[in-house]
């Protein structure tokens, strides 16, 4: 009963962060960058969407404008790295630095809250059924779409150039590519898709808060892992896939676990131990089997 329980929520909370997991997929496993920004993307997402829904702009053109401005922001990480030749987790720290700033400067406040304002959500909201069911079918639109646009993408030619660029940089651009151009189009995508997740989230919360991407990078990394722990990303298909479902059994384990007696306050804390099982006991695993090897010699 209780895993029924918390089953929806879980799917709503998994589909509506699942953006953020296919966005570090494309940085992490794709471009092989190290990308930080996402904790400032996300937040930016949200505040966009949520100051031009306040201003009376439609929540359409608003979530788009959302989706624009993280494209930005992980474009300028982008050239911090390949054109001023900062390291690549230091140009992410920075981004996201700055992002806080500007986030606080867009909203001119630490929040904004929407619970009377028009959203996506709004037409949703009315119909005449449990809130959650409309709310979780949207989700799944948008996130297998933007999964097929990505798949698409990443078969393409260009996106063949990407995935070229995470794997061998170096023999890419003996073929002519321009590796600094690909980074920096790699990261303003993934970053659109982390805003675009921000927006929503903001809008199907009721507010946006300027710290609402706080610990965004190791929750999106949490859920990459566990689902590549199920589904073994072998193609591009899989990855993406593992990206979606991981989220949705990484926000179902956040779900059980507060539902079981989890302390609210524990939560990053628990994310956190989570990642560092997930990546410690495969290394242990091999050096324990490399010890047990040369002890047999």
């Amino acid at each position: 009963m209780v895993v029924l329980s918390v089953l929806p929520i879980s799917l709503q909370q998994g589909l509506a962060y699942a953006l953020v997991a296919l966005g570090i997929a494309l940085t992490f496993r794709v471009l092989a960058f190290p990308d930080l920004t996402v904790d400032g993307s996300f937040p930016l997402g949200g505040a966009v969407a949520a100051r031009l829904i306040v201003q009376g702009v439609d929540p359409i053109l608003s979530t788009l404008a959302a989706l624009v401005a993280g494209f930005i922001a992980g474009c300028l990480t982008g050239i911090l790295n390949t054109r001023l030749k900062i390291n690549s987790l230091l140009a992410g720290i920075l981004m996201m630095t700055i992002l806080y700033s500007v986030n606080l400067r867009i909203m001119a406040r630490a929040n904004i809250q929407l619970l009377y304002r028009p959203t996506v959500f709004t037409s949703m909201e009315n119909m005449d059924v449990v809130r959650f069911i409309p709310i979780i079918i949207f989700f799944f639109v948008i996130t297998v779409f933007v999964k097929i646009l990505v798949d698409l993408f990443l078969h393409t030619e260009y996106g063949m150039a990407l995935r070229a660029t995470g794997d061998n940089e170096d023999m890419i651009r003996s073929l002519g590519v321009n590796t600094d151009n690909a980074t920096i189009f790699g990261l303003g995508l993934s970053n659109a898709m982390v805003a675009l997740s921000g927006a929503l989230v903001a809008q199907d919360q009721g507010f946006a808060d300027v710290g609402m991407g706080i610990g965004m990078i190791v929750a999106g990394l949490a859920s990459i892992i566990i689902g590549e722990a199920i589904i073994k990303p072998k193609t591009v298909f899989r990855l993406t896939l593992a990206a979606v479902a991981g989220s949705v059994m990484y926000r179902f384990i956040i779900s059980l676990g507060l539902r079981l007696g989890l302390a609210p306050t524990d939560l990053k804390m628990a994310t956190g131990f989570m990642v560092i099982l997930a990546l410690g006991v495969p290394a242990f695993k091999k050096t324990r089997e490399g010890k047990d090897h040369l002890r047999g010699v």
